[in-house]
């Protein structure tokens, strides 16, 4: 065979590997450097909480630094956009809870200081569920949701926290006071962190929440549970009543949280991450961990989360724009 010939045969046969091995190099050098999880709000909170958990695992996992990173104002837009604007390239994640779906419903936001709800990340995994709780402080003398409508209605000035305006907190809250016909005046702050403290302080007397931020201070009394905001009565507690037994139909908020990329992040990285992070939440020790945090792990394909997000997007911005909602 003339060496010519040869030679294109063998450089045809290299170009042939090369096409055919080369998506799957590039595919399994993912990653290859450290890798930044962001976290829209300070430190403290159960967004933050699970991210430090979900951090350890994936860097376990992966085999490079998994560092959070804690950017928290204006209710989770400015951390959000941060990594809007980011590389789509794998190493700036968002772990971001539901008020990623409804806080620019709320809040008035500049054009370079917000982002596309629907079209401008990337969903990768939904990492868990969380019911939300009506708490009383305990100093309140409030132990029941009628006694907290009772106080309303007599005229007493009373107040409920959220973690921050355009929150599901914030939402819950507004459409509980449309249901039980009472005037409850939101505090937003910046966190589930402060909010909490200044419910124990009793500077607030009530707060829409979370479990796992309230957990220690319900078993020890400084803190009482009124209700629950699901359609059933929550696992993780199972004696508090739903607001739908209690009479306020249709008062109904599920927390989620779920992890994002920037828009266009190739789906090689989403498959990858999506991969991890169903294993991760598959372990017994992350199980029990989120339900301390209040959260039940999901999981599924990157469009569980992308279909969530959408619908809360869509129902909240209804309910807000019935409701009138704005920033306080």
């Amino acid at each position: 065979m003339p060496s010519t010939r040869r030679q294109a045969i063998a450089a045809a046969l290299a170009f042939g590997v090369a096409c055919a091995t080369g998506p799957a190099r590039a595919e399994s050098s993912y990653p290859s450097k450290p890798i930044t999880l962001v976290v829209a709000y300070p430190a403290g909170g159960d967004t933050d909480a699970l991210a430090r958990l979900f951090a350890e695992k994936l860097s376990a996992r992966v085999g490079q630094p998994v560092m959070v990173d804690n950017r928290p104002g204006a209710s989770g837009i400015i951390g959000s956009a941060y990594v809007s604007k980011a590389q789509p390239d794998g190493y700036t994640l968002l772990l971001a809870p539901s008020t990623f779906s409804i806080a620019q419903l709320v809040l008035k936001t500049g054009g370079t200081s917000g982002y596309d709800v629907l079209n401008g990340f990337t969903p990768i995994v939904q990492t868990g569920s969380l019911p939300l709780f009506l708490v009383a402080s305990g100093a309140s003398g409030m132990a029941s949701v009628k006694d907290l409508v009772a106080a309303a209605k007599a005229g007493k000035p009373l107040t409920y926290a959220s973690p921050g305006s355009g929150s599901p907190m914030h939402i819950l809250g507004e459409m509980f006071n449309r249901a039980a016909g009472v005037n409850l005046a939101h505090v937003p702050y910046k966190g589930v962190a402060p909010a909490v403290n200044d419910v124990l302080g009793g500077h607030v007397p009530a707060t829409f929440i979370t479990l796992g931020p309230v957990a220690p201070y319900l078993a020890n009394g400084k803190m009482l549970p009124l209700a629950v905001a699901s359609h059933e009565r929550s696992a993780l507690a199972p004696k508090v009543p739903t607001l739908q037994e209690l009479g306020y139909k249709d008062v109904e908020v599920t927390a989620w949280n779920g992890l994002w990329g920037p828009r266009n992040l190739p789906p090689e990285i989403v498959k990858t991450l999506n991969a991890h992070f169903n294993e991760i939440l598959k372990m017994p020790e992350i199980v029990s961990r989120m339900a301390v945090l209040g959260t039940t792990p999901v999981g599924g394909s990157a469009d569980v989360l992308g279909k969530t997000n959408a619908a809360d997007f869509a129902r909240f911005g209804k309910v807000i724009k019935e409701l009138g909602i704005q920033a306080d």
